[in-house]
């Protein structure tokens, strides 16, 4: 496969101080439902993202970037353990063996390290700090918040558990007036600043661009005047998907200030570094968890952005479900776009830690691109799957779907209905040309292939909508007398 490259630079001053065992901060970005032209880097012409663009211009941009899974509490477990989410179900996230645990990676290097915002992947032992975290703030089970203005948890009550977890810390910590993407980014901030002279590693991970869609209102009157002066076409501003519709325009302004807020307060974190004097010791890594919510179900709940022209979004295994944003600017490091690479979610972790630490980590799903960032390898074919087992009909039209793509070909096997379709994605990034009956070989070979890599990982996928594990048979874990291992199983429903 050839790598295609645009603006290349490569600073051998980054290599030379990695080997020098100097150790680069970490900053580790993480947008909710971020859709890949949610951005003006782009395509966008309604949402400006001045400072992402202008990340993304002095840093290493993958453009075949995905999520491991079209849902938030999956895609951040493949995240945080480098590995297909076929048991995330199963957390335990805090007995994550020392070898393959991200964070502990970096506590042994004599990193400091922090998380702010979302986990959404239990609490304990199954925590920020349960898996090696040193610090964390506004973490816990919760997946969303009733209000980004403060008091945040209206109708959230401390001990519950999942979606009606509270967000932790941020009452206590905030005031009334405050806009929770402004509180989440003055702790980190804090974190930054309080690390200055030693290396830290910090993920922040925003609640953001998920609903609520609350914005400022000096923001979205911003963003009602740009609208008059956009015009969008002619064409349809929905279209049918599955079981429901799909939004085909970016023409909602409190979104539109909602992912420009995101953007003001990435601004922020920039300038931080820089005037701390550590911009060009830190590593900046940004990217979505999955596509932006723009399909919805019979419910007809609102859908506030578009994909177009990917194909769907949130929940679905089609381009917009899955195609995500990510950024890697190195310390004095090396700017470019890749083109070709196959990169997953699982994946970032993995570069993150071969990059500060010049260190591989074996046994998990996920690989190391580092090659690829800094010019020294080029990525082979790859094949990479998708499990979607905790399909959402009436929220985002979704049906259960298994996929995989190898190289350009991307193929998906819908479980209920049987049907499979095959789509050449870097010719038809918008799958509307279905190559299953011209190409039925070619159709049946990456059918098997998949068939045997859910055989290899022992997962059945279940045709019914009832939610949770019960969507998928995994074989259960024993203990090493043989009796049955019960975890706390976890249902996601954002």
């Amino acid at each position: 496969m050839k790598l295609k490259r645009a603006c290349f630079l490569i600073v051998l001053f980054f290599g030379y101080w990695v080997n020098a065992q100097e150790k680069p901060n970490v900053l580790f970005i993480i947008v909710d439902d971020w859709g890949y032209h949610d951005l003006s880097a782009n395509g966008s012409v309604m949402y400006n993202t001045p400072n992402v663009d202008d990340l993304a211009k002095n840093g290493f941009v993958f453009q075949n970037a995905y999520a491991s899974y079209p849902r938030c509490v999956p895609s951040r477990y493949a995240i945080l353990t480098g590995t297909y989410p076929l048991n995330e179900n199963k957390g335990n996230l805090g007995s994550t063996p020392t070898a393959r645990n991200f964070p502990k990676q970096f506590a042994d290097a004599g990193y400091n390290s922090f998380y702010v915002g979302k986990w959404h992947l239990g609490s304990g032992e199954d925590s920020p700090t349960g898996m090696g975290f040193k610090s964390s703030f506004a973490a816990g089970d919760s997946g969303g918040t009733d209000s980004r203005f403060y008091p945040f948890n209206k109708k959230r009550t401390k001990g519950s558990k999942g979606e009606k977890a509270p967000i932790e810390d941020v009452e206590e910590y905030a005031n009334p007036g405050d806009y929770l993407s402004d509180v989440l980014t003055k702790r980190t901030i804090e974190y930054i600043k309080e690390n200055k002279n030693k290396p830290f590693m910090g993920v922040l991970a925003y609640y953001a661009v998920h609903t609520p869609i609350e914005a400022k209102e000096v923001d979205i009157k911003r963003n009602e005047e740009q609208l008059k002066e956009i015009d969008f076409g002619d064409g349809p501003e929905y279209t049918k998907e599955g079981n429901g519709d799909t939004r085909m325009k970016q023409n909602y302004a409190p979104y539109a200030a909602l992912v420009e807020n995101v953007d003001e307060n990435i601004g922020k974190l920039i300038e931080t570094l820089k005037a701390e004097g550590i911009y060009n010791k830190t590593l900046i890594v940004l990217t979505s968890d999955h596509g932006g919510l723009s399909t919805r179900g019979p419910n007809n709940r609102l859908i506030p952005t578009s994909n177009a022209p990917l194909r769907a979004g949130k929940g679905w295994i089609y381009e917009g479900g899955t195609k995500v944003p990510l950024i890697f600017k190195l310390p004095n490091g090396t700017s470019g776009v890749d083109t070709e690479s196959i990169v997953m979610g699982m994946d970032v972790f993995p570069t993150i830690i071969d990059l500060a630490l010049n260190k591989k980590i074996n046994g998990i799903d996920g690989i190391s691109v580092k090659g690829s960032i800094l010019g020294k390898e080029i990525q082979e074919e790859r094949t990479v799957f998708w499990n979607s087992y905790k399909a959402r009909p009436q929220q985002t039209g979704d049906d259960k779907t298994s996929a995989i793509r190898i190289g350009d070909y991307k193929l998906l096997q819908f479980v209920e209905s049987g049907k499979v379709e095959l789509y050449n994605v870097a010719e038809d990034i918008s799958e509307q040309k279905d190559l299953s009956q011209i190409f039925p070989e070619k159709a049946e070979a990456m059918v098997a292939t998949l068939e045997k890599f859910k055989k290899d990982k022992k997962v059945k996928m279940k045709a019914n909508h009832k939610g949770g594990n019960k969507n998928i048979e995994i074989e259960k874990s024993t203990t090493k007398n043989g009796n049955k291992k019960n975890n706390n199983d976890k249902e996601e429903n954002r």
